[in-house]
Parts: structure tokens; C-alpha cells; sequence
């Protein structure tokens, strides 16, 4: 398999504390899609798209997409979720690898693993991917946290910054492991 013409999709969610999380309790979500990518890391590939925000837990605001707690979990499922989205909106017939350091948020969305928690988000994000599916290729890969893959820490710090209320820095001022 070629992996450069795959379009690679990095997810991350981020939480501080990730003990006795709440509804109160801060997370962040982030996603950057790569044309071109390698998939080794090594920072080969183009920037073409990124987003981030903070994890919704209140189902009155308009952007709740069914989380019941802030969480790194339910960060990355966000993350993923987001990036369906996307997708939906302007990828059309590819092959896609969303890329996550989390095995539960990738085993989740795919509708690999069941969710005891937070259904509603899990449920949302396996009907996208199930829509995504219709007309693209998707699977996901299980990639290691914090191990210097640059797109994946470009993701971690988008939710990083996401969570913690803070400006993401320009890719071109940005270093790998720059939170």
C-alpha cells in the first residue's frame, strides 16, 4: 500500500487532569488532515486542513455533540467525530486513515467495541462514520503518543490549546512537542 496518496486524518483530545472527570472538568479536541503523508512521522506531507475545540458537556449549547464529561476519551472521540464531519463536507471518494494514539477512540467510532459511557457521542460519531464509509475507504491505525510523530503532536497541540483556552501557534512557528 502506497500511504502518499491515503489521506491521513490525526486526531488528539486533551485533559489536564484526567482523574475524576466531570461535566466540569476541561477537555480539548484536534485534528489535522495531511495530504501526502509518509505515515512514518517524520513530518513528510502537506497541511491542508486543522481544527480544534473544547470538549461540549452541556446538552443546551449548540455545539454538544454528546459528551457527559470533559475527558482525554472524550476528547479524541470528539476529535474524531469533527473530523467525519469534515470529511462529509469536502473529501469525497479517497482513502482515509484517521490516525488516534487512543485504541479505545479508535475501536469506539469504528463500531469495533461497544461504548459504556458517553453513548450519545459514540453513537453520533459511529453514524458518521458509517456515512463516511458510504463513499470513501476509512479505517483508522493506532499511532504512539508523544513519540515525536509530527502530525500526531501537531494534533495533541490543538486540543491541548484547545482545552486550556489558548491560541494555536502557526504551523510555521510551531515545533514538534510544543504544547
Amino acid at each position: 500500500m502506497n500511504d502518499v496518496n491515503i489521506l491521513h486524518i490525526y486526531v488528539d483530545g486533551s485533559c489536564l487532569d484526567n482523574k475524576n472527570v466531570t461535566d466540569k472538568t476541561r477537555a480539548g479536541w484536534g485534528f489535522c488532515v495531511i495530504e501526502r503523508d509518509t505515515g512514518l512521522g517524520r513530518g513528510k506531507g502537506e497541511l491542508i486542513h486543522e481544527s480544534n475545540g473544547e470538549v461540549i458537556t452541556n446538552p443546551q449549547d449548540s455545539d454538544f455533540i454528546g459528551a457527559e464529561v470533559g475527558s482525554n476519551n472524550t476528547g479524541e472521540l470528539s476529535a474524531i467525530a469533527h473530523s467525519l464531519r469534515w470529511i462529509l463536507s469536502n473529501i469525497e471518494k479517497r482513502e482515509i486513515i484517521i490516525c488516534s494514539d487512543s485504541t479505545y477512540a479508535g475501536n469506539i467510532a469504528s463500531g469495533k467495541w461497544k461504548a459504556k459511557a458517553n453513548i450519545q457521542l459514540a453513537k453520533l460519531t459511529q453514524n458518521l462514520w458509517k456515512e463516511v464509509e458510504f463513499s470513501n475507504k476509512l479505517w483508522w491505525k493506532h499511532v504512539r503518543a508523544h513519540r515525536g510523530h509530527r502530525w500526531n503532536e501537531r494534533a495533541d497541540h490543538l486540543a491541548f490549546r484547545a482545552m486550556k483556552k489558548e491560541t494555536v501557534l502557526p504551523l510555521q512557528f510551531w515545533k514538534p512537542g510544543t504544547r
